[in-house]
């Protein structure tokens, strides 16, 4: 099994935390909820000038000295651990309180102060797609995550910017636009639609038009982590509006990749469940609701 016998450690404050939605009181505010849990500052930290004297190292260490700071419901979180499973990297979750943010994160990422942190002993590594770059090349044994061809791995950032900074948050502003503004909700699903289409036409020009199941070829790689970590999310879009998005007759390729990647043994297990995501959205909601009551 990918993966790792993972001890999972709580630097949430309060006792009484007992999933990651009961902190949701605290926060009065259904936009801020949503994106402290999901969004990230897309622009990367320049990779050279922080990074390349960390890879350089190749990392030597021994890989029991990984430890991941997050939260189960982000996407963000769930690719650096697709990346981890991928790579059969043993690593430690810290399991963060985005609500009351402990001293370990606000350290480990004095400049965002979000999820995901990547700990490499005593080196704190920030910003998902950073994060999945270094562990590649921080730890070359096992199935390579970004391409070999210089081509192919502009290609590939360049489908990643897009999906971080056009694609994914059309998502976001479904879960937190109100319900009541359906005039403005209905541009957002054609968005979504247009872009499922791009990525249909993206893995189709891939290696996946070869016979291989993966943007990445054989096995997962660099895209399908990028993109696969946004299909719990995007199911419950899917739901929440009746509409088929993964549409088998308008992305047949992209819908039965999505279907592969899900039950790669790197990533089973891994993404929350529909039900968990419908519980912190309604949690959100009330404590929204709760909020406007006392006002």
């Amino acid at each position: 099994m990918y993966g790792t016998n993972m001890r999972v450690y709580s630097f949430v404050r309060s006792t009484t935390l007992k999933t990651y939605g009961s902190d949701l009181p605290f926060i009065k505010n259904k936009k801020e909820l949503l994106y402290s849990v999901i969004v990230q500052n897309f622009r990367l930290i320049s990779f050279s000038s922080h990074f390349q004297p960390i890879l350089t190292t190749m990392a030597a260490a021994s890989t029991d000295d990984i430890k991941l700071i997050g939260v189960r419901a982000s996407p963000y979180v769930n690719r650096v651990q697709f990346a981890l499973n991928l790579k059969s990297i043993n690593y430690e979750l810290l399991v963060e309180n985005l609500a009351d943010k402990s001293e370990f994160l606000l350290k480990s990422n004095p400049i965002h102060k979000k999820v995901p942190v990547l700990i490499h002993g005593d080196k704190p590594i920030c910003e998902s797609l950073a994060i999945v770059e270094y562990i590649d090349e921080a730890f070359p044994e096992g199935p390579s995550i970004l391409p070999s061809d210089p081509y192919d791995r502009a290609t590939a950032r360049f489908w990643a910017a897009y999906i971080d900074e056009k694609w994914f948050p059309m998502v976001l502003r479904w879960l937190t636009d109100s319900k009541e503004e359906e005039f403005k909700r209905a541009p957002v699903l054609e968005k979504l639609t247009e872009g499922v289409i791009l990525m249909e036409d993206a893995l189709v020009k891939s290696s996946y038009n070869n016979g291989k199941g993966f943007f990445g070829g054989n096995s997962p790689g660099y895209l399908d982590i990028v993109l696969g970590c946004h299909l719990a999310w995007l199911k419950v879009v899917e739901i929440d509006s009746s509409t088929k998005l993964l549409d088998e007759t308008k992305a047949p390729a992209l819908a039965e990749w999505a279907e592969r990647i899900k039950s790669h043994e790197a990533v089973k297990g891994t993404l929350p469940t529909t039900e968990e995501l419908f519980n912190l959205l309604r949690k959100s909601q009330q404590a929204q609701a709760a909020s406007k009551a006392s006002n």
